[in-house]
């Protein structure tokens, strides 16, 4: 059974690991070409401690990480958390505008990484994964603060989502309970996806340190070489999103086979993955991706199909122990007893959970978390069926999700109404197989007005992250609306 030690800061995981096991690798760097034990990595996260306190940042501050996946982003986010400062994740590639902003709400002290403005605030460098210091003995826990990650969660612009040690800490011990269990002791687990996305940061680091197993860190994702990491460093699970599977099947079945005999579990989240790529990645492997569902404001898994041990093409598995989840209307009453079962209209429902696992509601005043009874209501529409399983049929408020990352319309849209010449826009969210999903935008210009596709993709791409870019441009003479005027995005995907 896969045991996960009983701590109060996230920090202290790496301590155990330590401890249990300290000549064991924590973390193979593919990148850098590096390899640390869990000693030596507990002995760079004391040293980052001490260095952020030197930094001047105090308990309960608001330090920013801006690093890609890789050893020195893990150092800076656990020496922060041991120092009982917030972390607050930033995409290595956000642009300057909305960096600024994220900056500015959180009130963040300083940014560690990066080389980019970082609105007025000092820029400090990587940690120095090799570094070593005096033991730091961890600093606040359970309902402290322990990371503030921006998403569009329930509503349209980015809000940080308040997550405390406690709920981190959950979900780890939520996921660790599973059968079979998604990373033990014994496991090498691929990490190819983004360590400051919820995903990569909970089901990826941190259960990585829970267990003392070790994590293969890869900044990139490639399907070519991630497959021979894979068979280099003999992983045996592997981290995953849906356009990852959907690349590896771009290879020969043959080569995935024979580069996958070490893996034993493959899992899949952040985005919902297509069915026919969960059964054309059986069909040529001969194994089974397990996939799971849940939101940064759930840190961040709710379901798994590990749950009951069994993939399910359309579905996304069951409450994780530990979790409750029930479907609730607009008004967040739960639906009538068998409502819920079936895939017809009124079956389907919001989703709302209930677990320890849950954040404390948005900064600064953790406004719109939990109700008083512990139920949270996503912007998730799905239904249950016979089974109990959980299937996603929409997603309140037209989010798109772009490689895992949520984009919402709104936001786009508010850029493009800022290019000179634009009259109306809308964008919506169009299938891509690489990323699932990709932005589509579809502009009104003003009478006379000369605009060109690639001046509205480089004047968004100068104001957004590069997944919210849109890829596709459409000229029109109007947009569809309803009969109240609400733009009718529906129609134009």
């Amino acid at each position: 059974m896969t045991r996960v030690p009983t701590v109060s800061n996230v920090a202290e995981l790496v301590r155990g690991a330590a401890e249990r096991g300290g000549e064991h690798p924590a973390l193979v760097d593919v990148t850098a070409g590096t390899t640390r034990s869990w000693s030596r990595l507990d002995a760079a996260v004391d040293a980052e401690a001490h260095r952020v306190r030197e930094l001047g940042a105090a308990a309960g501050d608001r330090v920013a990480v801006r690093l890609p996946t890789g050893t020195a982003f893990c150092v800076a986010v656990l020496g922060a958390l041991r120092a009982g400062c917030v972390v607050v994740p930033l995409a290595p590639g956000a642009p300057d505008r909305e960096l600024e902003r994220v900056l500015t709400d959180s009130g963040a002290v300083f940014v560690v990484g990066g080389g980019a403005d970082a609105g007025g605030l000092p820029v400090h460098a990587a940690p120095d994964p090799d570094a070593t210091a005096e033991p730091f003995e961890a600093v606040g826990g359970d309902e402290d603060l322990a990371v503030l990650a921006y998403t569009s969660g329930t509503s349209g612009a980015p809000r940080g989502a308040m997550l405390p040690h406690r709920a981190l800490l959950a979900n780890v011990r939520q996921c660790a309970a599973l059968r079979p269990a998604p990373v033990t002791a014994a496991d090498r687990v691929l990490l190819a996806v983004p360590l400051f996305h919820a995903y990569g940061l909970g089901p990826g680091l941190l259960q990585v340190a829970a267990t003392g197993a070790t994590g293969v860190l890869m900044e990139r994702f490639d399907p070519e070489e991630a497959l021979a990491v894979v068979e280099r460093h003999r992983v045996t699970a592997v981290v995953g999103v849906p356009p990852m599977y959907t690349a590896w099947l771009r290879l020969p079945a043959e080569r995935l086979r024979a580069g996958f005999t070490t893996v034993r579990v493959f899992g899949s989240g952040a985005a919902p993955l297509e069915p026919d790529v969960l059964t054309a990645f059986r069909a040529a492997t001969g194994l089974d991706v397990f996939e799971g569902y849940g939101l940064t404001e759930a840190a961040p898994v709710l379901t798994s199909t590990l749950v009951s041990g069994r993939p399910k093409p359309g579905a996304v598995g069951r409450p994780l122990p530990g979790v409750e989840l029930r479907l609730v209307d607009v008004d967040g009453e739960p639906l009538p007893d068998g409502a819920e079962m079936g895939e017809d209209a009124a079956g389907t429902g919001l989703v709302a959970a209930r677990g320890d696992n849950l954040f404390l509601g948005y900064w600064p005043d953790a406004a719109d978390g939990p109700a008083a009874d512990g139920w949270f209501r996503t912007n998730d529409v799905g239904y249950l069926d016979a089974d109990g399983d959980l299937h996603l049929v929409d997603r309140a408020g037209d989010l798109i999700i772009v490689n895992g990352f949520n984009v919402y319309p709104h936001e786009v849209e508010h850029v493009l109404c800022e290019l000179a010449g634009v009259a109306e826009a809308a964008a919506v969210g169009v299938p891509e197989p690489v990323t699932g999903e990709t932005v589509k935008a579809v502009v009104v210009p003003w009478p006379d007005a000369e605009l060109t596709v690639d001046q509205v993709r480089e004047h968004c791409a100068a104001r957004l992250a590069k997944f919210k870019v849109p890829t596709l441009v459409e000229f029109v003479d109007e947009l569809p609306h309803t009969p109240t005027g609400k733009l009718a995005r529906r129609a134009l995907r």
